[in-house]
């Protein structure tokens, strides 16, 4: 060492070795400390933060922890007494193993570190346990460029001793242990022992407590540094330990990053959304109980999708009463292709779960009842953008259905010809005031595929407008917190089409067409129930409600591509089942009962379409006498092609193979079709015509040769 450095280094060691005798002189007179402030020690401990927040559920139990503070990773406050005696024993005799005995500064520490210093030309402090403890809740005591300066250790010494005076001195250890630093980020006894060990700090071995000590003079000591600072601390303290005992465990708890593993972590869509920045702690709506059945189910139903390309799923449980959020399950965790992304906020296009929403428009306004006949057959619309033809699910037309029938067994092409008759801007109005915000454009841009689901929605939007069926057509905000209590509601439906919906929706009979007498929709209790599918098989949606609840489920892919042979009844269907019955383990859930203004009425149909029933209606709109078909479109009228139809003929591909398929409605009746005023030969609501180049009219005559419709269009 340079002799200018030395003489230096001897100078500030006499420096601080005389003020500790003139601290020493103080002390023996009882000197008071002036112009130091010290905080008592149940503030300090209440404005502790810990840096995971807790998320409980209603019934305040813990179910997700989240991190929430990036500067130290620390846990809940650890007492004295809920750690190991070994543990406190072995930080007093390795920092201060004078500290029961002084009153804040060591004399006889200082005097020793001053040899030393003398001997080896570096500074060593001999700071006590206080005087750590006070530069921890004195941030103005952190030494700068890993030392402080001769003021800062002043205020340090003067610190600790004011703090000896209010503090006793196991607040000063207990405070010590759980602010110093113990390894990386670890900090406080119980992150320590958590993170490195895998244990609370009451079952700290004696091999551990030393390497846990040791660890506090160089927190990012390297393994074989570690070790050996521990044995050395063992045989300075005369603590006994295994040499083995300690290198094994210093393998097992430094070899890799530390793990702090949480008992459940549950809901972490809900925890990042309550648990913000400065809030440490939480009590959501949530049911413990509900939230890990519902996560469970849709893994395993996940799992027995995979080789049908699906890999991620959402479930959304409600209280039908309160909007109270019961599950919430934004994808399967570990399981899912993108643990980050909310599949419950996340838009997906509907498919046929906004068909209840149009019928029940359909119904409240009259246009429509139960027991309207709609044609189930081809049609081809005439739009801006071009001809729009719907097709069902399965490709196949069922010909004249009753609106129950075509609700309940989600028949396309009906849903399509019933949004004819109430618009399309009626309808997407209506959505918008039962809460889909989601549904942004104009109706011009959705045209009348919305019918069948095209626009993008969230599933936390279709859970809640089910909820609204379900509450007879009042709506209120969905809730994850308790605070406020339950809003009243706002009526957007009529309470009479609400409940004819919610009707059609839970007849098993009505949707047997579709999906059968048995399948995952009929439970053994009342509820309401519809599936969707959208274009591609890219999404695929359960949603219904019980009397008491309201349950939606997603399932597909995050990433957008589409599943295999996946429907409502394969797909979705299974986990809302299952959570449906969990729900009603033990409470039934019985069908409402009818409001004021919804009467039965017997209906028998015309050519018998559907056999004679008991049907719902509101009241002044049953039939009087037998329903006949073509209820929507009374005329007949030739549905393809439309006026001004363009059809090209592809010369590559033989005549026979490019027949165009005639059509009129409704179904049931006989025509004649002519083609340039000459007879086609055929009278069915299909005729399949060879087309060439030309001009067309194409025309369909009753018997008596009068025209009931007449288009025009060109073949190329």
């Amino acid at each position: 060492m340079k002799h200018p450095k030395r003489i230096a280094v001897l100078c500030c060691a006499i420096v601080f070795f005389a003020v500790c005798i003139a601290i020493a002189g103080a002390l023996t007179v009882s000197l008071s400390v002036k112009g130091i402030r010290v905080p008592a020690f149940h503030d300090i401990r209440a404005s502790y933060r810990v840096s995971d927040a807790v998320l409980f559920d209603r019934n305040k139990e813990i179910i997700h922890t989240l991190r929430t503070d990036k500067s130290g990773r620390r846990l809940e406050w650890a007492s004295l007494s809920d750690v190991s005696p070994s543990f406190l024993k072995t930080v007093v005799l390795g920092e201060d193993r004078r500290f029961y005995s002084h009153h804040g500064v060591d004399i006889r520490a200082f005097i020793a570190a001053f040899i030393r210093n003398v001997s080896s030309g570096r500074l060593r402090g001999a700071s006590t346990i206080s005087m750590q403890a006070a530069s921890m809740i004195d941030t103005t005591l952190k030494p700068e460029r890993g030392r402080r300066n001769l003021g800062q250790k002043w205020r340090q010494v003067l610190t600790a001793l004011a703090l000896e005076k209010v503090w006793t001195k196991q607040e000063i250890l207990e405070a010590y242990i759980n602010f110093v630093y113990y390894r990386g980020e670890l900090q406080g006894i119980r992150a320590a022992s958590r993170g490195l060990f895998g244990k609370e700090p009451s079952g700290i071995t004696q091999s551990e407590s030393l390497i846990l000590a040791s660890l506090i003079a160089s927190p990012n000591a390297p393994r074989d540094r570690v070790a050996f600072r521990s044995a050395l601390l063992g045989q300075k303290t005369g603590i006994e330990a295994d040499r083995g005992d300690i290198d094994r465990k210093i393998g097992e708890a430094l070899a890799s990053a530390y793990q702090i593993r949480f008992d459940v972590a549950l809901a972490p869509h809900v925890a990042r959304a309550l648990l913000a920045p400065g809030r440490d702690r939480a009590v959501s709506t949530l049911d413990g109980r509900v939230q890990r059945f519902a996560l469970e189910s849709l893994k395993n139903n996940l799992a027995s999708l995979k080789e049908r390309n699906v890999s991620d799923g959402a479930v959304l449980v409600v209280d039908n009463a309160t909007g109270e959020i019961l599950a919430y399950v934004g994808n399967s965790a570990d399981t899912s292709s993108a643990v980050w992304i909310d599949g419950i906020r996340a838009r997906r296009q509907a498919g046929s779960t906004l068909k209840p929403f149009l019928y029940e428009l359909a119904i409240e306004k009259g246009y429509l009842t139960p027991a309207s006949l709609l044609e189930d057959t081809p049609v081809a619309i005439n739009t801006p953008t071009g001809l729009y033809v719907p097709q069902n699910y399965d490709n196949k037309f069922r010909g004249t259905v009753s609106a129950r029938t075509a609700l309940a067994s989600s028949l396309n092409v009906p849903a399509v010809k019933a949004l004819l008759v109430t618009g399309v801007s009626s309808f997407v109005e209506r959505l918008r005031s039962i809460g889909f915000s989601s549904i942004t454009e104009e109706p011009e841009f959705y045209g009348y595929s919305i019918a069948l689901g095209s626009a993008d929605v969230e599933l936390y939007e279709l859970v809640n407008a089910y909820r609204c069926l379900a509450r007879g057509g009042l709506r209120s905000a969905l809730r994850l917190t308790l605070e406020g209590g339950p809003r009243a509601g706002v009526r957007i439906m009529d309470d009479r089409a609400s409940f004819i919906v919610g009707q059609i929706l839970s007849d098993r009979e009505s949707r047997a067409m579709t999906f059968g007498l048995e399948n995952l929709l009929s439970t053994r209790f009342w509820t309401a129930v519809k599936t969707g599918t959208s274009k591609d098989m890219r999404d695929n949606w359960c949603i219904g409600f019980s009397s008491r609840y309201t349950v939606g489920v997603w399932v597909g892919n995050f990433s957008g591509e589409p599943m295999r042979d996946v429907s409502g009844i394969s797909g979705a269907a299974p986990i809302w089942l299952e959570i449906m019955n969990f729900l009603h383990a033990s409470s039934p859930s019985k069908a409402p009962k009818p409001p004021a203004g919804v009467v039965k009425a017997r209906v028998d149909f015309e050519r018998n379409v559907e056999p004679a029933r008991e049907e719902l209606f509101l009241a002044g709109t049953e039939p009087l006498a037998r329903v006949r078909a073509n209820t929507v479109y009374e005329e007949a009228r030739i549905v393809y092609p439309q006026e001004g139809t363009l059809i090209t003929i592809d010369p590559d591909i033989p005549a026979s193979l490019q027949r165009v398929g005639l059509r009129f409605e409704p179904g049931g009746r006989r025509f004649r079709w002519m083609i340039n005023g000459s007879d086609a030969g055929a009278d069915g609501p299909l005729f399949l015509w060879e087309p060439k180049p030309g001009a067309y009219t194409v025309t369909i005559v009753d018997r008596k040769g009068k025209v009931m419709d007449s288009v025009g269009f060109v073949v190329r």
